[in-house]
């Protein structure tokens, strides 16, 4: 394959020793878009105005760095025998969203104990913010030229590629060799996820259901798009990506909580107080 143009410069800006990439700046500009919408959705369900800023002061860093570590785990071949500091050099690649998901998880139930907020009505203002964020920070991806998938054959050529626009077609072309934009294909499901949470949010669900149905929506775009990618990691060797494993193991999950929870008079508790 040869090239339209020449690929798209990672560097948004550079002056002197700063040096500001477009990655960072689509990562910034989810994060943005993302708290603008949890504070609008909180005001609407009485939440105190300052909630989601306040959450993402903890969430972000620790968001980062449980999306290092969950990296560095499944990948510690890398790091061995290299110097110990290089576990933390993110601007070198290597971020997990399973991590991230981990971390923030677990920050969202220490701050909805210590806020006095509940956790499920937390998540779920905070679910259709987190699928934008991820959508927008996939084309971060595309301008590093990372999370791509195999080789592009002909036939998917001649029936798809080539009807992209040249931008992101000429992006995918690496050493003359066009490969899938599986950041376009996760884009555009974490779109869909997003219109769809919006419009399950609207229909007064039970509490937690936005969430966990992002969870499972989520997994089962990444669980296809994975088997696409060249650069997953894996466990157990290399036979199992270790993205697949987790997003089956979250769809059943999921479901299972789902139907536990309808099941339960306790939790089964919509938006405006009543039980059903």
């Amino acid at each position: 394959m040869t090239l339209l143009n020449a690929p798209l410069n990672p560097v948004f800006f550079e002056f002197g020793p700063i040096t500001i990439y477009w990655y960072a700046i689509f990562i910034v500009t989810g994060v943005i878009v993302g708290l603008l919408l949890a504070n609008k959705e909180g005001e609407r369900l009485n939440l105190p105005e300052d909630t989601f800023g306040d959450l993402l002061l903890w969430a972000l860093p620790i968001a980062i760095l449980s999306a290092r570590l969950y990296y560095v785990i499944f990948e510690w071949h890398r790091y061995v025998g290299k110097p110990w500091w290089s576990i933390f050099a993110v601007w070198e690649g290597g971020l997990a969203i399973h991590g991230a998901l981990i971390g923030s998880i677990a920050t969202g139930i220490i701050f909805s104990y210590r806020k006095k907020v509940p956790f499920w009505k937390l998540v779920d203002i905070a679910a259709p913010s987190i699928i934008i964020g991820q959508a927008i920070g996939r084309w971060g991806n595309f301008m590093n030229q990372e999370a791509r998938g195999g080789e592009v054959s002909q036939a998917a050529y001649e029936n798809f590629i080539r009807f992209l626009p040249d931008f992101i077609e000429n992006q995918m072309v690496i050493d003359d060799v066009l490969y899938h934009p599986t950041f376009l294909y996760e884009f555009l499901w974490n779109m869909l996820v997003f219109v769809g949470l919006l419009w399950l949010r609207r229909r007064n669900p039970l509490r937690g259901e936005v969430f966990i149905n992002y969870l499972i929506w989520y997994s089962v775009g990444r669980f296809f798009i994975e088997g696409m990618r060249t650069d997953s990691l894996y466990m157990f060797g290399d036979t199992i990506r270790t993205a697949q494993f987790i997003s089956i193991l979250t769809v059943v999950v999921g479901i299972i909580f789902i139907i536990y929870r309808r099941k339960s008079d306790q939790v089964n508790v919509r938006y405006n107080g009543k039980k059903i």
